[in-house]
């Protein structure tokens, strides 16, 4: 079987069970590879900040066969079906699934600042998405995350960005699927992440 039938197996499976949206999941597996395509030379290392049902944690293991991987998820559910999803595609040697969730995972001291690239699809509110992911990267790094069709630039407003100590973000499209990249361009001061659940309730913009 190859690689991307393999692949599309575990998608569906990821389907099956809620952890991807209905519909043939070949959409879902082609808007990761044309977004590995757009961030570039492959990074060293990687984190998918709410790994959920593996898009696009897993199709950028596959892109990228020297990069060593983290998938994280809060939710039990997640963390059983990527820990499997992980083993069935050969890839337990170089990917690690992580369970716990974003705020206190980015105060692991193995985890901190520790990744050149985080990416995220549908984790959360872009002012959550930005305070939890740069807890993991590291300065020089690139945070992208996946947009509304369109984008809309003011979903990530200059000035709440720098207090994360991440440069104004960028937005770019393949095709209809839109994307942002944004660089950290400082270390991220203590009090960030603030406690479990405090960015959601209370977001900074």
């Amino acid at each position: 079987m190859d690689e991307r039938r393999k692949l599309l197996e575990v998608l569906e499976a990821a389907r099956d069970i809620g952890l991807l949206g209905p519909g043939p999941v070949e959409s879902h597996l082609d808007h990761a590879a044309a977004w590995a395509g757009l961030l570039g030379d492959p990074p060293a290392s990687f984190l998918d900040l709410g790994s959920g049902g593996g898009v696009p944690g897993l199709v950028l293991a596959r892109a990228w066969p020297a990069a060593h991987g983290v998938l994280l998820d809060s939710r039990s559910r997640s963390v059983e079906f990527l820990a499997g999803a992980v083993a069935s595609l050969g890839l337990a040697d170089r990917i690690e699934v992580v369970g716990g969730r974003a705020e206190a995972e980015g105060r692991d001291a193995l985890l901190r600042e520790a990744f050149p690239l985080v990416v995220a699809r549908g984790f959360a509110a872009p002012a959550v998405t930005a305070e939890c992911a740069s807890a993991f990267l590291s300065v020089g790094g690139r945070l992208s995350v996946s947009e509304p069709p369109g984008g809309d630039p003011g979903r990530w407003p200059g000035d709440g960005l720098a207090r994360l100590g991440l440069a104004p973000a960028e937005t770019l499209r393949v095709e209809e699927a839109s994307f942002v990249v944004i660089e950290k361009v400082q270390p991220l001061e203590d009090r960030w992440p603030r406690r479990v659940g405090r960015p959601g309730h209370r977001p900074i913009w």
